[in-house]
C-alpha cells in the first residue's frame, strides 16, 4: 500500500470518526471509500485501535500546527485568542462534524489506551496554547492561566456540541459572542 493510500485512510477515518466516533469507525466502509480491500488497511494499521490512535495523533498534530500558525499570523495574543474558536467552527462547516478530540473524549471509557493517550494530548496541546496566549495578552498570570485555558477549551467545545446538535452554526457564533461579552474570551 502506498503512502498516499495510507494518507487517504487517515483522512477518511478522520471524517468518519468526527461524524460517528470510535464506535462508528468501520474498516470495510473506510476501505470502500478509499477504493481498496478491507484487508489492505491492516497492512498499515494492525487493528482498529491502531488506526484510531493514528487518526487522533494526526489530528492533534494538525491542530498544533494550525494554532502555531494563528499565533504567528495574528502576532497579537488577544487576536489569536479571538481566532481560536475557528478551529472548532471548521468542523461544523465540514458536514456538521464534531471536533475529533471532543467526540473521542465523550467515548473515553470505551477507548483503547493508545487512543485515550492521543485524546489527552489533544486537550493538553489546546490548553497549553491557550494558557500561553492568556499570559502573553496580560489577561491572567502564570498561576491562573491553566484554569482559564481549561475553561475556554471546555466552553468552545461545548458551544460546538450544542451547535452540532441543532445543525446551527449561528448558535455556535452566538455562544462565542456571549463568551466575549462575559470576558471569558477577549472581545
Amino acid at each position: 500500500m502506498s503512502g498516499s493510500a495510507r494518507e487517504a485512510i487517515l483522512a477518511a477515518g478522520r471524517l468518519s470518526a468526527q461524524s460517528h466516533g470510535y464506535g462508528g469507525l468501520n474498516m470495510r466502509e473506510l476501505a470502500a471509500e478509499v477504493g481498496i480491500k478491507a484487508a489492505s488497511i491492516y497492512h498499515h494499521f494492525p487493528s482498529k485501535a491502531d488506526l484510531a490512535a493514528a487518526i487522533a495523533e494526526r489530528y492533534w498534530q494538525d491542530t498544533k500546527v494550525w494554532l502555531e500558525e494563528v499565533a504567528k499570523e495574528e502576532g497579537d495574543p488577544k487576536a489569536s485568542l479571538r481566532k481560536y474558536p475557528q478551529t472548532f467552527r471548521m468542523s461544523l462547516e465540514n458536514g456538521n462534524r464534531l471536533c475529533l478530540g471532543s467526540f473521542l473524549g465523550a467515548e473515553y471509557d470505551d477507548l483503547p489506551e493508545q487512543v485515550r493517550q492521543q485524546v489527552q494530548t489533544f486537550a493538553d496541546v489546546n490548553i497549553a496554547w491557550l494558557a500561553e496566549r492568556l499570559v502573553d495578552a496580560g489577561l491572567t498570570d502564570e498561576r491562573g492561566s491553566e484554569a482559564r485555558a481549561r475553561s475556554i477549551f471546555a466552553a468552545v467545545a461545548g458551544a460546538q456540541l450544542l451547535a452540532r446538535s441543532r445543525s446551527d452554526i449561528s448558535l455556535f457564533e452566538a455562544m462565542i459572542d456571549s463568551y466575549e461579552e462575559a470576558g471569558l474570551l477577549p472581545g
